[in-house]
Order: structure tokens, then C-alpha cells, then sequence
């Protein structure tokens, strides 16, 4: 097949005859006679190009393409428009339609059309599937690494929602990275090479909060010597990331909604209205859902605010991208500090696995950086890690996680020191991921997809996991099954 093609109109002749033009050209076919019904397809499956008439009763061709361009942002529209609906196809454009024809159209045309954004489709996500081929084998995306599927799942969704103009509410604990996540829809957007603004809303009080996002004109209030341009101002035809959402005044609240609304602003002590054109990507840890029940945040903003959400996992919910994330966080800071290559001893890797890293990423990159430092010779150990202070979590009393206190993975203190970082790795980490994956298949009789379920792991990644491992239900007590669990 050349791609998949959905076709959408209101009257049965056109959908019939478009669906018998383009079978013929070998594209896969389908149909729907309403925006409704396409968007249900759009839903249940992938489609290259979407031709849709832009009049239809209920849902028109253009609330289609925005609800297309919020599921599957890849996805080419094109619009088919009746005499003297023009302009409104000009706003299509603007909207993310790729291109229109007027009706009646020539089919010599159409088919024309549709075969040269078939092929751009089809290069594109050639191109964005080399680019997951990477992300995979490297772990390492726009600066955030990871290859659990909590990870994959954020790295989809900037995929998707980069290209739009999507208003995104970023949520995750203390040190997870969101605005690393911000960074990365902008720097993947066509607004990329415009500015990139951030504000924590959580560092100003209302007044000077107000004064940073919108501006303030010579004597606005005390000490405003001079006109100053506010974050609105600067990231214009770029992105505004707004961490600590939640810390943000109801007064304040209600002047960002206006912005969002309309795109319109004033300076503080001024009267004129600015127009801008920035995106708005908003962050927090908070529970904004409990605001808004104690009337602390407003519920129209709230909805403004989180058109898409993205949920940043803290770093107990994928501790299988811990030993990415010492790799990754060891090169930093070797080039950042000119340091000399290092490497974790395996009691040291087991820490890191096994520690509860309360303040997340942030943290985990704290004591890297400080083991690089203060190490010495080529190995980390486990007392470099934690120099100074206790490991986090409720055990903080008990020795360290994998130091000389503790007895390593092969029952040993400290005998295994001296193995390259690779091989501890493949070593020690291997061994907690063999035993996770056992206990997970014990915990469920072998049942092999309930265990993906509970690691959150895909059925076919857990299994390729277990190949890779070694591992087979006989390792449990259990003989193979025929069928698929």
C-alpha cells in the first residue's frame, strides 16, 4: 500500500467516488460521512492523509482538523471547500490544513495533490522512525534519558504535541525534569528558533510576578524608573514555560486567561493594548484539582492550561533508567569539571538503583556530580556518593545501599571493585533486573502478560527482556506454555 487514506464528506456520491479514485491510485482506503464518525477513526487508528469536506452538518471539516491536529499532529489534512468559502479555508490554513481545492474540483488535481503529501507523510515518518531507532539504542532524548515505557510514553507526547501550538500543563514532583520537557517541545517546534522564556512563578510576589510577565511603564509604581518589557514581550513568536503554575495569584490567574483568550495584554500602569503571539507551556507540582476545590486556582484556567498534559515519572517509578541516567550524568559532569574518566564501582551502581532519590533527576545528578569531584582515582564509590550526608528515604539510618556495610550482589563486600563500569553493570544490574523480572512472573503463576502489566512494561518488551536475561518459566517451577499468557 502507498499509505492510508480516510475520506470525509456528507454526501454519499462524493465519498463513494473518492474512495474508487484512490483505491485505484493503491492507497488503503476509508471512509466516514460525518466529522463525528472520523473522528472516531482517527481515534481507533493511524491515517497518513485526511480529505474532508469543510460544510458538513454537526461537526465541521474545520472543528475536524483541530481535534486531528490535537490526536495525531503527523496527520495531513486536506480540505475540500464550496464556491465562496474561501476565506474560510485561508483560516484552515492557518489552523494546520496542509491545502484546500474548491469544489468542483478536478480529480486530475486532487489525486495530484494527495500523491505529493502522501509521500511527504511518508518520508516524514520514515525520518521520525530512525530518529525513535536512536532514542532507543542512545536512551537519550533532547537531554532527558530514559527507555522505560514511563519515559517512552512523555517522549510520544512531545513527538506529538511539539508541532502545534497546543496550550501543555507539565506535572511531576520536585526534580523531574518538566522543564527539560518544556525545552524540548519548544526546540522541536516550528517556533524553535524564536525565544524560549521561563518564569517561576513561585520566585515573585503578585506584583512583581505581573511586572515580569506583562511589563510596567515609567512610574507604575514605586521604583519603576524606567518602561520595562515583560516575558510576554520577549518570547513573542516564541514559548513562555510558566513553572509553579500553582503558586500564581488569583488576580494574576485571571489576566494570564485573558492572554490566552485573546493574545492581548497591558503593561502595568498602561493602557494600550499589546497583541503577542506566544505559546503557553505551563508547569507544576502541585494538586491544582484540590486549588480548585479550596478556590485557589481557577477552574478556567485550569482547562486553558492543560488542553494536553504531561506527566513527568519520579525516578522510584523507572529505576531501570538509573544506570542511563549515571552514564549520561558522569559525561556532564567530566566536561563540565574537566575531570578524568570515571567509573561507578558495582556497589555504587547498586546504590543508585536501590536509593529512593527523593528530589529525583535533580538529585541522582547531585551526587554524581559530587562523586566525580571528590572521588578518587577512576572509581566512584558508594561513601562518594553520599558523602556528607545520608542517604534519602525512610532507611537513612541504615547503612548505605551497596557500600562496604552491605553485602554485594554476589554475596561478597567490595571484592568486584575493580570491573569497568560496563562490565558492573552488565554484572550487577543485570542480576536486580533477572531477579525483578522472576518475582514479578512468581507474583502472577507465569501469567507473562499480567507481569508486564505490573512493571509497566509492554507484553513484547517484557519478553524480549526475558530473552535477553536468560529467562524461562522453568526458572520459576513452571514448564513452558504453549499458548500466548
Amino acid at each position: 500500500m502507498k499509505g492510508r487514506l480516510l475520506v470525509v464528506d456528507d454526501e454519499r456520491g462524493i465519498v463513494i467516488a473518492l474512495k474508487g479514485l484512490f483505491t485505484k491510485e493503491g492507497y488503503e482506503v476509508e471512509t466516514a460521512e460525518s466529522g463525528e464518525e472520523a473522528l472516531e477513526k482517527v481515534k481507533a487508528g493511524l491515517f497518513h492523509v485526511i480529505i474532508t469536506d469543510l460544510s458538513m452538518k454537526g461537526m465541521s471539516g474545520l472543528e475536524l482538523l483541530k481535534h486531528v491536529r490535537e490526536l495525531d499532529p503527523a496527520c495531513a489534512v486536506l480540505m475540500i471547500t464550496a464556491f465562496g468559502t474561501q476565506r474560510i479555508a485561508v483560516e484552515a490554513m492557518k489552523a494546520g490544513a496542509e491545502d484546500y481545492l474548491p469544489k468542483p474540483f478536478d480529480n486530475d488535481e486532487l489525486r495530484m495533490k494527495v500523491r505529493k503529501v502522501m509521500e511527504t507523510q511518508l518520508l516524514k515518518r520514515e525520518h521520525n522512525q530512525l530518529l525513535e531507532q536512536v532514542r532507543l539504542e542512545t536512551g537519550v532524548f533532547e537531554n532527558m534519558v530514559g527507555r522505560s515505557r514511563a519515559m517512552m510514553r512523555v517522549f510520544e507526547t512531545i513527538d506529538k504535541v511539539a508541532p502545534t501550538d497546543v496550550t501543555v500543563l507539565i506535572r511531576g514532583e520536585s526534580g523531574t525534569g518538566k522543564e527539560l520537557v518544556a525545552r524540548a517541545i519548544h526546540f522541536r517546534s516550528p517556533r524553535a528558533r524564536k525565544p524560549f522564556i521561563a518564569v517561576n512563578c513561585a520566585a515573585f510576589s503578585r506584583e512583581l510576578v505581573e511586572s515580569e510577565l506583562f511589563g510596567h511603564e515609567k512610574g507604575a509604581f514605586t521604583g519603576a524608573v524606567a518602561r520595562r518589557e515583560g516575558k510576554f514581550e520577549a518570547a513573542n513568536g516564541g514559548t513562555l514555560f510558566l513553572d509553579e503554575i500553582g503558586d500564581m495569584a488569583l488576580e494574576t490567574q485571571a489576566k494570564l486567561l485573558r492572554v490566552l483568550q485573546e493574545q492581548v495584554f497591558e503593561r502595568i500602569g498602561g493602557n494600550q493594548p499589546l497583541n503577542v503571539d506566544v505559546r503557553i507551556i505551563a508547569a507544576t507540582n502541585q494538586d491544582l484539582e484540590s486549588m480548585i476545590e479550596q478556590g485557589k486556582f481557577r477552574e478556567d484556567l485550569y482547562y486553558r492550561l492543560k488542553v494536553v498534559e504531561v506527566r513527568v515519572p519520579p525516578v522510584r517509578e523507572r529505576r531501570e533508567d538509573v544506570p542511563l541516567m549515571v552514564q549520561h550524568f558522569i559525561a556532564e559532569a567530566r566536561q563540565r569539571f574537566s575531570a578524568p574518566e570515571k567509573q561507578l564501582t558495582p556497589e555504587a551502581m547498586r546504590a543508585c538503583v536501590e536509593a529512593p532519590w527523593k528530589g529525583n533527576a535533580r538529585s541522582l545528578k547531585a551526587a554524581i556530580e559530587q562523586a566525580v569531584i571528590l572521588s578518587s582515582g577512576a572509581n566512584i564509590t558508594a561513601e562518594d556518593l553520599f558523602a556528607g550526608s545520608e542517604p534519602e528515604g525512610d532507611h537513612a539510618d541504615s547503612p548505605v545501599p551497596g557500600s562496604s556495610n552491605h553485602t554485594s550482589a554476589t554475596g561478597e563486600n567490595g571484592g568486584e571493585s575493580e570491573l569497568t563500569f560496563t562490565e558492573a553493570k552488565k554484572k550487577f544490574v543485570g542480576n536486580w533486573e533477572r531477579d525483578y523480572f522472576l518475582r514479578h512472573l512468581r507474583a502472577t503463576g507465569g501469567n507473562i502478560s499480567r507481569a508486564a502489566e505490573r512493571t509497566g512494561m509492554y507484553r513484547q518488551s517484557f519478553q524480549q527482556k526475558m530473552r535477553e536475561l536468560g529467562i524461562t518459566l522453568a526458572d520459576i517451577g513452571l514448564a513452558p506454555k504453549s499458548d500466548a499468557n
